[in-house]
């Protein structure tokens, strides 16, 4: 049976469609155009969402957990409530991003996420594209929360045992370019096809530049666990936020990074280029405690989590970030939604598949309302 969507408005996200009508079948966009060009199938699924705005479901490429569960539990059922609760804030893609571990704990996550990536998800859920290694070849200087005795300096050879375990299916590395053999690995990373971002890194500004020379495309949690901006010292932001390869990610929460370096970041970065992230940790969506972050333990009280006094993650969801940007830089609703939409999949190179309303492609969608809150959301053609 068909299944067919209209609403006030639509975005693709580049253009706005009024009082669009999408056309679903086996959960793909068979069709979608105004109410003029045209009409409703007789027999199908009817959806209205007569004062509501329809636009591609989101996609978080930096997320750690949700639900009281984490991404690097070897459990079916812990990836699942993760995707259940992120695809109630619009998100229906993702990359369960690892955090750094003992190399045996990392190998199992990767081979039980890589098992994941290969299954496609469920519809109705959010479904991971592949994974993002963050750690364990960051700097001691800027390490965050990641624990410091399993820190590994950057090698071809363990990026390459990673990526077997994965079955290949890593996408993202975050790498700080400054610690030996850190170029040569992101040499090898482009060689394998996995998008390279440069975080948790103390690089000056010929270190990081070198980096991007070497393939280094993005950055991660962009102004966090990175080299301050200094006025005769740019260091690494220096390079990440005025070379126009590199797209940049933000964890907007407002407490991360205040709004007005967000600000900042926007207009260096524009609307092509800056990626919102959440790097949410299991405590998203729960209350107050103490929850996991992979191997450790995280405390959590309001929009704070801490570690021995230092951030460690957040509770962040996709579509409070999208709202925050429309009251941060200020943004309308379509501007901010591109940026948790087409940028992340063009940071990892899923723009001709994922990101866009567009027939041919999967159903994911978000429905919207005009301040940005999720009234639904559709991944794969099923409503959560």
């Amino acid at each position: 049976m068909k299944t067919v969507l209209t609403a006030a408005q639509l975005f693709t996200p580049e253009k706005v469609i009024d009082h669009p009508v999408v056309i679903i079948e086996d959960g793909q966009i068979s069709a979608l155009g105004s109410r003029e060009q045209l009409s409703i199938p007789a027999g199908a699924r009817h959806h209205d969402f007569p004062d509501k705005i329809l636009a591609p479901g989101f996609i978080d490429i930096h997320i750690h957990g949700g639900s009281g569960r984490d991404v690097m539990e070897p459990s079916a059922s812990a990836l699942a409530a993760i995707e259940t609760g992120m695809a109630k804030h619009g998100v229906t893609s993702y990359l369960p991003t690892t955090v750094t571990a003992p190399l045996s704990a990392t190998l199992q996550s990767l081979e039980h996420l890589g098992k994941a990536v290969k299954a496609h998800g469920a519809p109705g859920r959010a479904r991971p594209l592949g994974i993002h290694l963050e750690g364990p070849f960051i700097s001691h200087a800027k390490r965050g929360v990641h624990p410091p005795e399993n820190l590994l300096e950057p090698s071809p050879k363990i990026l390459r045992q990673f990526y077997e375990a994965a079955q290949g299916t890593v996408r993202m590395l975050t790498i700080a370019p400054e610690i030996a053999g850190g170029i040569e690995t992101i040499a090898e990373a482009v060689k394998l096809g996995i998008h390279t971002s440069l975080g948790h890194s103390n690089a000056t500004l010929a270190e990081a530049n070198a980096g991007i020379g070497a393939g280094a495309r993005h950055s991660t949690h962009t102004f966090n666990a990175m080299r301050p901006l200094d006025h005769r010292d740019p260091g690494i932001l220096g390079a990440v936020l005025t070379d126009d390869r590199v797209t940049s990610d933000v964890i907007a929460d407002g407490l991360h990074v205040d709004p007005v370096v967000i600000k900042l970041l926007f207009r260096a970065k524009g609307l092509d280029r800056t990626v919102l992230i959440t790097d949410a940790i299991s405590a998203t969506g729960m209350p107050d405690g103490k929850y996991k972050l992979g191997g450790f333990e995280v405390e959590v009280k309001g929009d704070r989590c801490d570690l021995n006094g230092k951030l460690a993650g957040s509770v962040l969801t996709l579509d409070r970030a999208v709202r925050n940007m429309m009251q941060f830089v200020p943004l309308d609703l379509q501007s901010a939604v591109r940026l948790a939409t087409l940028n992340p999949t063009r940071a990892i190179d899923v723009h001709g598949t994922h990101g866009a309303i567009q027939a041919g492609r999967i159903a994911d969608i978000v429905v919207l309302t005009p301040p940005g809150e999720v009234a639904a959301t559709m991944a794969g053609g099923q409503f959560v």
